[in-house]
């Protein structure tokens, strides 16, 4: 039996290869091409159908890097094929590698319409079935000559990341450019084929089902005349059609498919090809859904469906016409699909609510679930986020890519930080470019972590990453697994039919208790410091442009800014999505990131200047205003307010230090900085308590070797830490300020082809050791941290994470903690023993890892947190980081974790002066520190009023009371998207201009205040 086996799957593998995939085109002419290449960057749709062309014969080169031809085809159809279909063959140089990884194209007519996208599986142009004979065909092709960037050996450094050194080598060389006649029923053998000898290899090697398959195929393949297989193909379908018709178990697993294309709106091309890509993608879609009346397709991220509508409405109308059929479906509700580990806690929010408003305003449709299937794992606060913008369901795929862990479920409850919970699905199929292989369908079945509870799945089925789609081939193999014995039962689904038939049979699934931490792709915290630099820095200007634009709208009378605001807000989000802020795309998109970041710092502080000035007063007055954005008050100015400078309390000393280096004193904090330059004590003097470990040395520079198995901007794996080096040889460690308001040391290092200056500060009046540093980066594959180790005993510490923060152990008892050796925090790591801790706070930075030793000498523990600076990644970007960097951190011994809350905010939103007298009152106020406002805005409706986005802080409860500080005449609770919540238990009451809250541990509280007369 296994040699018959054998002989038959190896029989079928060459009939199929090498006589009837080449008998689907049995005849064909060539068609007329002509090719006109576009100077420099995309031309609009007009000028290249009207461009002059030039004559180009198959086996041209053509295409040079990031390059735009347009190529018109013109033939006429032979008389005598009428009667039989035909299909324009076009082949701009495919190989067989995945679509959306090498040149692309759209088709267009005459006329300018629209036809379809062309990719390596999608090269065909339908003419008419049946034709009459003697049409003439005339077709315009946009044709894109995207460079093969991820290859057969996808890590080796390349300048074809950045068209300024891709150089100008045609990539490509013009192939198959033909008429051609298309043999359906060859085409459906394929498809049957294909579809039973996938399944053959898949079923029991003992079972009848399999023999049954086997011999029919065997069968078949007899009724082949290899000299006549057009002619013989419909017996050879006719000895298939029993096991075809075999019908599925009644519980068989069933399949929900979702035709989609997971494009990355940046990766290994720029953003303006992402556009180009969408259109592509979506031509393709909207023409197979007019052909395949079951047929449904998914596509996440509004900014796509905007990009289309400003670049290419002809395509958009499609689109649009799909989607109020009900076919092409808007999912996610996200502004992009963007990294959830980064972005702040209104960043986050935000992607929310630019995303379902789009979908909303566009299409009239309310997006219930998220669609994140390729983000790189999902911090703890996202849950609530989800329920706060009135979505209920989640679905991602990337956690199979974890390296050490299989995740135990596949559908389960998801719980926050808070104790929210969102019904999410993690498709078994594993992965989120299904082409319906048997293969994929039987590994979806057996993989299913939840059979026996549950009995559904979904499979997001087409080409992705760089665009493509589902394909015709895909639709006719689905429809011969609706049911099919020994296969799981397929059926094409929207997204949320899906969620609400798997809710409905699985209505107590598992519960996952915080982040879902992928392991793998964790230097995606770290690569390209200056983009990460760029979101954070973008995120708290905006706090604050909203904050005081929205105070002087009100106290002044200033108009507010909505339209400046919403663009804004909207380029920062396209920036957060999962390839861009991680790193992990070419050089041209992190080069645009930098760019684009400088105008959105310029733009926003214009806006911030203009609402202070409005609020300052006389700038003659020779008085200077403190502004505070910070939601904490500082130096006696109160959060969202200003009052005049006031100078500041207590005084500062430094010393030279016994053995060398100084000894820095503000009667808070003693810190000892050694002639190396190393923080050897940090000394609370409150507490009596040393915090540096003992024989230890903080703010200690390390350098790793850097080079991981695979995914270069993306991993770093365990083994980096096998090897370190300690910088402690100095070049310089010097005063750099004596006070008496604040006392600094300078140090200088130099290593490699590398220097860092760092500057350490110690303030009056601040229990808080400052550090700015500054790195000229100039090394290839290293890893560049800084350590310290503090003298606390703690099993676990806190990172913040969108509205609050998480516990992570520090011990690694189990595979799954060891396998977080580098992980996410915002703006601060906390560690505490009972009564006193220490906090590490940042400006913008995000990986860390926190680790802990036992001290032979004393039996002590050491805790070590170490920040994560820079990496030096070659692939995709071969020059990833080269350059100055400049971070701030502050080491805040004898922290709690509100100390930790505080200042994290604090260093991210530095005090404002502003010439002026006027002081300025809060817009609105809380009486608990524990409780944080994270916004403060007009109205998206620009109705005037004043939305206040609030949430707890510390883990637990909290009793506040909102004062407004105007005439307030009403408050409602809202969802993130400024709407009346209709499931609030208690409902907030305003009097005497006031709101009185109880918040539940991280509960986000949304409030409009209306304002009277408006």
């Amino acid at each position: 039996m296994h040699d018959d086996r054998s002989l038959v799957e190896s029989r079928l593998k060459r009939v199929l290869d090498e006589r009837i995939r080449p008998a689907l085109y049995p005849r064909s002419v060539p068609l007329d091409v002509g090719i006109w290449h576009a100077p420099g960057e995309p031309v609009p749709v007009a000028e290249g159908l009207a461009a002059p062309r030039t004559p180009i014969a198959p086996g041209t080169a053509w295409g040079a890097p990031w390059g735009t031809s347009w190529l018109t085809v013109s033939g006429t159809v032979p008389a005598e094929w009428a009667g039989r279909a035909v299909e324009a063959l076009l082949d701009l140089g495919f190989d067989e590698n995945m679509p959306g990884f090498q040149c692309e194209g759209l088709v267009y007519r005459a006329d300018g319409t629209p036809v379809k996208g062309l990719n390596p599986r999608n090269q065909w142009v339908r003419i008419g079935a049946p034709v009459a004979g003697g049409e003439k065909v005339l077709l315009h092709i946009e044709a894109a000559s995207n460079p093969v960037i991820l290859d057969y050996h996808p890590f080796l450094p390349t300048g074809l990341g950045d068209k300024e050194t891709a150089g100008d080598e045609p990539q490509y060389r013009i192939a198959r450019m033909d008429l051609a006649v298309f043999d359906e029923t060859v085409w459906e053998l394929v498809q049957d084929l294909e579809v039973l000898g996938e399944l053959m290899q898949e079923l029991p090697v003992e079972g009848a089902r399999r023999w049954q398959i086997l011999r029919a195929i065997d069968r078949a393949l007899d009724a082949i005349d290899l000299q006549d297989v057009g002619g013989t193909a419909a017996a050879a379908r006719e000895r298939l059609a029993g096991v075809l018709s075999a019908p599925a178990e009644p519980s068989a697993h069933r399949i929900s498919a979702v035709g989609h294309a997971h494009i990355d709106s940046a990766w290994l091309w720029p953003l303006r090809e992402t556009v180009r890509k969408v259109a592509r993608t979506t031509a393709n879609m909207t023409a197979l859904l007019d052909d395949e009346p079951e047929f449904v397709y998914a596509m996440s991220q509004a900014q796509q469906y905007a990009w289309i509508k400003e670049h290419r409405p002809e395509v958009y109308a499609k689109v649009k016409k799909a989607v109020a059929e009900g076919r092409f479906v808007p999912a996610g509700g996200m502004w992009v699909e963007s990294d959830t580990n980064m972005p702040g806690s209104e960043a986050m929010a935000r992607q929310f609510v630019h995303g379902k408003r789009f979908f909303l305003d566009e299409f009239g449709i309310e997006n219930e679930e998220a669609w994140l299937p390729d983000t790189f794992g999902f911090a703890a606060g996202l849950p609530q986020i989800i329920k706060a913008a009135g979505s209920k369901w989640l679905l991602t795929q990337k956690i199979s890519w974890s390296q050490v862990n299989k995740f135990p479920h596949h559908t389960f409850w998801w719980e926050g930080i808070d104790g929210t919970r969102i019904f999410t699905h993690f498709p078994p199929v594993d992965t989120y470019n299904c082409s319906m292989k048997g293969q994929e369908i039987a590994h979806a079945v057996r993989n299913f972590k939840d059979k026996g509870a549950a009995g559904r799945s979904l499979a997001p089925t087409g080409y992705g990453d760089g665009g493509g789609g589902t394909t015709r081939e895909m639709i006719a193999k689905a429809a011969r697994m609706r049911s099919l014995e020994g296969s799981a039962r397929i059926e094409w689904e929207k997204p949320a039919a899906f969620f609400a038939k798997a809710q409905a049979e699985y209505p107590a699934p598992p519960v996952w208790v915080g982040e879902l931490y992928l392991e793998l792709h964790r230097a995606t915290l770290t690569s390209q410091a200056k983009t990460k630099q760029g979101n954070r820095r973008s995120e708290h200007l905006l706090r604050e442009a909203e904050l005081w634009a929205a105070t002087a709208a009100v106290r002044a009378g200033s108009p507010y800014p909505y339209e400046r605001l919403d663009r804004v807000w909207k380029t920062v989000l396209l920036h957060q999505f999962h390839d861009i802020l991680p790193g992990s795309s070419i050089a041209w998109v992190h080069r645009e990131a930098k760019k684009t970041y400088a105008a959105v710092a310029e733009e926003l502080e214009s806006v911030i200047a203009d609402a202070q000035r409005a609020l300052a007063g006389d700038p003659a007055s020779g008085s200077v205003l403190v502004f505070n954005g910070a939601p904490h008050r500082r130096g006696g100015v109160p959060a969202g307010g200003a009052r005049p400078a006031a100078p500041a309390e207590g005084r500062c000393t430094v010393s030279e230090r016994p053995g060398g280096g100084f000894l820095l004193d503000n009667g808070l904090l003693r810190v000892g900085i050694d002639e190396r330059g190393l923080v050897v004590s940090a000394y609370d003097v409150a507490a009596g308590r040393e915090t540096v470990a003992p024989g230890r040395a903080a703010n200690l520079l390390q350098i790793h070797p850097d080079f991981p198995n695979m995914w270069d901007a993306w991993d770093v794996d365990a083994f980096y830490r096998n090897t370190v080096t300690d910088l402690t040889d100095a070049d310089e460690v010097a005063v750099a300020d004596d006070g008496p308001d604040a006392v600094s040391v300078r140090v200088a290092r130099s290593f490699g082809g590398s220097r860092v200056t760092q500057v350490l500060t110690l303030t009056a009046g601040e229990k808080r050791l400052d550090i700015d540093t500054e790195v000229d980066w100039h090394e290839t594959e290293k890893f560049l941290k800084a350590a310290f180790p503090v003298d606390i005993h703690a099993d676990r510490y806190a990172s913040e994470t969108q509205f609050g923060h998480l516990y992570r152990p520090t011990h690694t008892n189990t595979s799954w903690e060891a396998a977080k050796f580098e992980a996410c925090n915002h703006r601060f790591v906390h560690l505490e023993e009972p009564g006193w801790g220490v906090a590490i706070v940042n400006d913008s930075t995000y990986g860390h890892d926190v680790t802990r030793t036992v001290r032979a000498e004393d039996s002590g523990t050491t805790t070590t947190v170490r920040v994560s600076l820079l990496r030096a990644p070659r692939f995709p970007d071969p020059h990833t980081d080269q350059g100055v960097h400049r971070f701030r951190h502050a080491f805040l011994p004898g922290a709690g974790i509100a100390d930790a809350v505080r200042e994290g905010y604090r260093i991210n939103l530095p005090e404002r002066r502003v010439p002026g007298n006027a002081e300025v009152a809060p817009l609105v106020a809380v009486d608990d520190d524990a409780v944080v406002v994270s916004a403060v805005k007009l109205a998206d409706d620009a109705s005037g009023d004043v939305i206040v986005r609030l949430y707890e802080s510390r883990g637990g409860r909290a009793r506040t009371r909102l004062t407004a500080g105007f005439d307030a005449d009403g408050v409602t609770a809202c969802d993130l998207l400024e709407r009346p919540l209709r499931d609030v238990s208690t409902r907030p009451v305003l009097e005497d201009d006031g709101v009185e809250l109880r918040l539940r541990p991280f509960e986000i509280v949304t409030l409009r205040l209306s304002r009277h007369g408006h």
